[in-house]
């Protein structure tokens, strides 16, 4: 590790995440981990715990990062996500990727390609979301007949994604009524594999029916999705509320509170790297922070470029919290009142800072800010005694 600015993983927190979830949701056959973006920024690596804890099935949004995933695990099942370009359905066979197919269009040209082997496919559904899928029932039953009528085509599943959470909505229900609308005229029973999920729908919602599998994505890396409702006058006119809107619109039940006893795996830390004395009234950084009173500033190598900013507000160092008063793309500063050694250990996420306080001070979301932190910070993977420093 050339930059002293890092970021730590507990692959064991990961494992045992998993192991809660299917503890707590044991209904499903296929636990489909979602590990795009590099598993949200916690590393590739990241999949061999996942796998440990019973995460049987993976997900990635390329081609690219499928193989990135098969120089850590040749066996597991991996499913694109987004279409791939014909060009490489060579190499989807011989790493044994299964695409999305989500058009009858790319399915007639799929079928032009002399492909020596098997190649699984899944069909996406368009219910409600307008990103990817089809979108009319004939069409289908027309890709169903086609791919069973194929040589070496293996329709294995079949899936749609929510375009809402469906706790104050009636999408989360019309989505469902339109999947099934669209796959009405084929038999869903004799598809291996349906799911329709995400974290939100595994925690908000009963089971699906008619699904035996669910994606899991921010859910694995920590985050419960659990919100605890209050019990003052404000709450209980936000409860009466939605049980009002769900009674009117006849909406499917709905769960916020969960008790998933999950970790965050995710720590960032950095070293002080520069001191020096300033003075009261002056001015420091890009932004010219006006000093309150005599004392330090620490400046520390990671910055915006990192995903980083004044909006995390403080950094801790000795468990004891100092402001952030300056950033810039590679740097941020710090207030001190006290001197502080160069080279002490600075937690930026971590036991004081977790991700959820970040997510009220800087009011970005947990996904955001986890992909903020960009693949130039080294992970190093912990797991018992194992460390391995990954670069990306």
């Amino acid at each position: 590790m050339l930059r002293k600015t890092y970021a730590k993983i507990d692959g064991e927190k990961l494992t045992k995440n998993i192991k809660e979830i299917k503890q707590k949701y044991n209904d499903y056959t296929y636990y489909i981990g979602v590990v795009k973006n590099n598993a949200y920024h916690h590393g590739i690596k990241c999949i061999t715990d996942f796998i440990e804890g019973g995460i049987n099935y993976l997900a990635i949004s390329s081609l690219e990062e499928a193989l990135e995933i098969r120089k850590y695990n040749r066996t597991i099942p991996i499913l694109c996500l987004e279409p791939i370009d014909l060009e490489y359905i060579d190499d989807c066979v011989n790493n044994e990727v299964t695409i999305t197919v989500e058009s009858i269009e790319y399915l007639e040209k799929l079928l032009q390609i002399n492909i020596y082997s098997t190649l699984k496919i899944h069909l996406k559904i368009d219910s409600g979301m307008h990103r990817l899928g089809f979108m009319k029932k004939e069409e289908i039953k027309k890709a169903k007949e086609e791919i069973d009528a194929s040589k070496n085509l293996q329709l294995e599943g079949i899936y749609s994604h929510f375009a809402t959470s469906g706790v104050m909505d009636k999408e989360w229900d019309n989505q469902i009524e339109k999947f099934l609308e669209i796959t009405s005229l084929i038999n869903l029973k004799e598809i291996p594999i349906v799911h329709f999920g995400r974290s939100l729908t595994l925690v908000n919602h009963e089971k699906i029916p008619f699904c035996n599998g669910i994606r899991l994505g921010i859910i694995m890396y920590g985050y419960s999705q659990s919100k605890k409702e209050g019990s003052d006058f404000k709450s209980k006119l936000k409860i009466w509320k939605r049980k009002r809107f769900q009674k009117k619109y006849h909406c499917s039940k709905t769960i916020l509170e969960n008790d998933l006893k999950l970790e965050e795996a995710f720590s960032l830390y950095s070293t002080t790297m520069s001191i020096r004395k300033v003075n009261k009234e002056e001015k420091v950084g890009y932004n010219s922070y006006l000093l309150k009173e005599d004392g330090y500033i620490i400046t520390i190598p990671i910055g915006y470029a990192d995903g980083v900013t004044t909006s995390f507000q403080n950094v801790y160092i000795k468990d004891q919290a100092y402001p952030i008063v300056s950033d810039s793309m590679d740097m941020i500063m710090v207030f001190s009142k006290d001197y502080i050694e160069i080279g002490e250990k600075v937690e930026i996420i971590g036991p004081n800072q977790s991700m959820k306080k970040l997510v009220g001070k800087t009011k970005k979301n947990a996904y955001h800010l986890l992909n903020d932190i960009s693949n130039r910070v080294v992970r190093i993977h912990e797991r018992k005694q194992e460390k391995e420093e990954i670069y990306y």
